[in-house]
């Protein structure tokens, strides 16, 4: 998964030249895979996303995971489950090219700074450093996406809990509403929690990643690994971050969808007055469907980047 390195061709991930190649076509290449990636990832878990995001914003709504699936079904059918697709398809597709593209050259800062020669790889804790920072310019990207899609994903329980009297349905009337009411910086309603939840959270996404990959490994190469390894430490990853950061986002949710009729409370506010009125495992709603989640789409995340950014490798050795 490093950046600056050739993958060689075969039907698995095979063993690996060291390779010089521009940085350019190397940023194009990752920022293609992690678009792919991440274009699987949400395709593989929006229903259990949209029932997360339900959950966190209106708990007391919901007796659990099953009531807030059959909830939604009965009320708005199954596209239901489906809203905000277009908006998170945005979200983590930008989110994912701008992630993986930064990583690259992220793994490179982190070389310099640690003074790992060209030749050697960077250990776990390195890489799961270089990952942390790439996501803190992920976060610029995927904050005002995310605004649109957890909107758009409570519309019902807004008009429900009587917060709204004007319903949007699609992305264009969302981001109409958001820019005429708040203008541009509207959009970047809870950047700060994003980077709070974002920057830790992907030190233990890319370090349980590579962790989980050095395990199946056994002291030989990772990228020799085939696609269930892969997969396996792709939904390891992803429920080390979820574990870490979903009270962060739990909070980050509620920022973003009430904010939408107030001006909202900070971070540390937001979070006083939920625990204080609610309970700290309020900050757990969702959790479940999250982790469900977290399984299936990240395995298909890491399967589809590996492959991707491989083929494309090989591509390019190949001229």
């Amino acid at each position: 998964m490093g950046a600056y390195r050739e993958l060689a061709s075969g039907d698995t991930l095979g063993s690996v030249e060291e390779h010089e190649i521009h940085p350019a076509i190397q940023a194009a290449i990752d920022l293609t895979a992690g678009a792919a990636g991440a274009a699987a990832c949400v395709l593989t878990g929006q229903p259990f996303d949209t029932v997360k995001v339900k959950m966190q914003t209106f708990p007391y709504m919901y007796k659990g995971l099953a009531d807030c699936f059959l909830k939604t079904y009965n009320q708005v059918g199954v596209h239901g489950l489906y809203r905000g697709t277009s908006p998170a398809l945005l979200a983590y597709v930008a989110q994912g090219s701008v992630l993986f593209m930064c990583y690259g050259f992220c793994q490179q800062f982190v070389r310099k700074v640690a003074r790992v020669e060209q030749s050697a790889e960077l250990n776990d804790f390195e890489t799961a450093t270089a990952g942390s920072l790439a996501s803190a310019f992920a976060a610029l990207v995927l904050c005002p996406t995310e605004l649109v899609k957890c909107r758009l994903q409570t519309m019902h329980e807004m008009r429900v809990a009587g917060k709204t009297k004007h319903s949007h349905n699609t992305i264009w009337s969302m981001v109409k509403s958001i820019f005429m009411k708040d203008g541009p910086l509207g959009f970047y309603r809870g950047l700060s929690t994003t980077l709070a939840q974002e920057i830790p959270g992907y030190f233990f996404y890319f370090g349980g990643y590579e962790i989980s990959r050095s395990f199946f490994a056994s002291g030989g190469s990772k990228d020799e690994l085939g696609p269930v390894p892969l997969m396996l430490s792709g939904s390891f990853a992803g429920v080390c971050l979820w574990l870490i950061i979903f009270p962060v986002d739990c909070i980050k949710s509620r920022i973003q969808v009430l904010s939408m009729f107030g001006k909202p409370a900070g971070l540390i506010k937001t979070f006083i007055n939920v625990v204080r009125n609610e309970g700290i495992l309020a900050l757990y709603s969702g959790l479940k469907a999250t982790l469900i989640r977290a399984i299936p789409s990240n395995a298909a995340l890491f399967v589809v980047y590996e492959y991707s950014r491989k083929m494309m490798m090989n591509v390019v050795e190949e001229y």
